[in-house]
């Protein structure tokens, strides 16, 4: 426990708490001594009973004699239960007054807080398990509304209580608990020290804070809060970014976006939205205010929340993988295009480019975008592997920009109904047909290839015909079918321009300030290549 203080004093803790009842036995007097009298930050002393989630099932008066021992050993704070009668309370340190609930958020929440804060506690703690973001909202509701007569702390645990730990600081909370590593939490969805030092940027956030965040489930894997957290940094924005876990159906997703709309103090500003929210995000928000491919498409991936709550909904998915396409397109057929078409090249290729190379990395179209796509795709011939939610925001706007598509699918019957939705051609996906492909252009939308299964290729061998191949996959991102690709001459575009595109539109919808695309890129390449 002395070397875990050291090592949160170092790594920027303010505090440090002491779980007296994850130790193997109560420590004495002369150990509490010892343990206080070091250098470190200010000391927050528990010794949790099991009846409110902690480990101790031993005697409750020997439980609240070590925590006095605590007291008189100089600890600044004591975290004492609210059930404990108040003559049995510890004296000579600022008393924190809790209340535990491991299971779900009390109904009768409000009348806990009141409760614990009629005594006259230094700080007023309620944790409690998080169903929802919804339930972090509440506890969020405890922090603005007794501050600031009272320091609050108030937590919902658990994946989906993010929200609240974060966002403490922007409502001036007593503070928030993280964890010195993975794995050492000592409640259920601690993120760590550093996630909340340097991820979240704990320190910057404020009252002007503007909130954003990625709605899905599951929703934990997501690279989105590390590349907009540090694209607000390098841009200078006072934002923060949350992943948001939400169960399943629209009224899951329909409870998050009304408990959003009915707090407009906490200023959320913007929402990425992920499997399998996005049919739900374009029924909340409302046809009417989505953007026409995203009507097409049926889905929404972005949500703007405007100062009024005003909401905008548009799909940056398929603008995404459209501008990767266009831009290697336009790579490799340049001498064909007039300036007037096609302006000035965004990126030169890399040495290793042109119509043999592999090239990963690609910047979007500039300037006068729908008719710069029109001009490029009018009349090109596309085989979309897959009939899911990616295939289709693919397929519609590539129709949309006149190319002419076929779609393979081993069920034929949703490559068929697909098509005949978008004025398409459909094809049975089984390995005949896909090695007679005639198309110039190949883009997978299935999941054939992505980590961790590397050895898998949605395409048997690269037919002769094909140009072009895209995979949507950005991890790994260079998949198996961009390896047969590239050994077999054609231009490759991979997943991670696709995914940089996507998120940098959202910040620029958002903000209304050009993305810093490098910073982002960067944060994709070091997480894949951490992972």
């Amino acid at each position: 426990m002395r070397r875990d203080v050291e090592r949160a004093a170092r790594a920027g803790a303010d505090a440090v708490e002491l779980r007296l009842d994850f130790l193997a036995r109560p420590p004495d007097a002369e150990e509490l001594r010892a343990l206080l009298a070091a250098p470190r930050p200010e000391a927050i002393v528990t010794f949790r009973p099991v009846r409110q989630g902690g480990l101790y099932d031993g005697d409750e008066s020997a439980r609240l004699r070590v925590l006095q021992f605590a007291a008189d050993a100089g600890a600044e704070w004591i975290d004492v239960e609210g059930d404990v009668p108040t003559a049995s309370r510890p004296h000579g340190a600022k008393l924190i007054l809790s209340h535990h609930d491991f299971e779900k958020c009390p109904a009768d929440l409000d009348d806990i807080v009141a409760r614990l804060a009629a005594a006259g506690p230094a700080v007023v703690k309620v944790a409690f398990a998080a169903a929802g973001p919804e339930d972090a909202f509440r506890a969020l509701d405890v922090v603005r509304n007794l501050s600031p007569r009272r320091s609050t702390l108030a937590l919902a645990m658990g994946e989906a209580g993010i929200a609240s730990r974060v966002l403490a600081a922007k409502l001036g909370a007593f503070g928030t608990f993280a964890a010195l590593a993975h794995g050492a939490e000592s409640a259920p969805g601690q993120p760590t020290l550093d996630e909340m030092k340097r991820l979240y940027r704990w320190d910057s956030l404020g009252p002007a804070t503007g909130v954003f965040g990625v709605v899905g489930c599951p929703v934990g894997h997501s690279m989105s809060p590390a590349i907009h957290n540090a694209a607000f940094a390098a841009a200078g924005v006072d934002g923060v970014y949350l992943p948001l876990l939400v169960a399943p159906g629209r009224e899951a997703f329909g409870r998050l976006m009304d408990g959003i709309l009915s707090r407009a103090w906490l200023g959320w500003r913007g929402l990425s939205v992920t499997i399998p929210h996005k049919e739900n995000a374009l029924a909340y928000v409302g046809a009417a205010r989505c953007d026409e491919l995203a009507r097409r498409i049926g889905a929404v991936n972005t949500i703007t929340i405007g100062p009024g709550g005003e909401l905008r909904g548009d799909n940056t998915d398929y603008a995404a993988a459209i501008d990767a396409l266009c831009a290697a397109l336009r790579n490799r057929d340049a001498p064909y295009f007039s300036a007037a078409e096609t302006g000035p090249l965004a990126d030169s290729l890399p040495s290793g480019g042109g119509k043999t190379g592999c090239v990963p990395i690609f910047q979007g179209i500039r300037g006068d975008t729908p008719r710069l796509r029109a001009a490029v795709l009018k009349g090109r011939s596309v085989a979309v592997l897959g009939a899911g939610g990616a295939a289709r925001a693919i397929v519609a706007a590539l129709v949309h920009y006149g190319a002419e598509v076929t779609i393979y699918n081993r069920t034929v019957s949703r490559a068929e109904k697909l098509a005949a939705e978008f004025a398409c051609r459909a094809a049975p996906a089984d390995e005949a047909t896909l090695a007679r492909i005639a198309q110039e252009i190949v883009i997978n939308c299935t999941s054939v290839g992505m980590h961790p299964d590397f050895g898998s290729c949605p395409l048997p061998a690269i037919p002769p015909a094909v140009r072009v191949v895209f995979d949507t996959i950005y991890n790994p991102v260079e998949t198996l079918l961009l390896k047969r690709a590239r050994q077999a001459g054609c231009v490759c575009v991979t997943g991670l321009e696709m995914f940089i595109n996507q998120a940098a539109a959202q910040f620029e919808l958002w903000t209304g300030r050009p993305a810093p695309r490098d910073v982002m890129r960067r944060v994709v390449v070091e997480r894949l290549g951490s992972g």
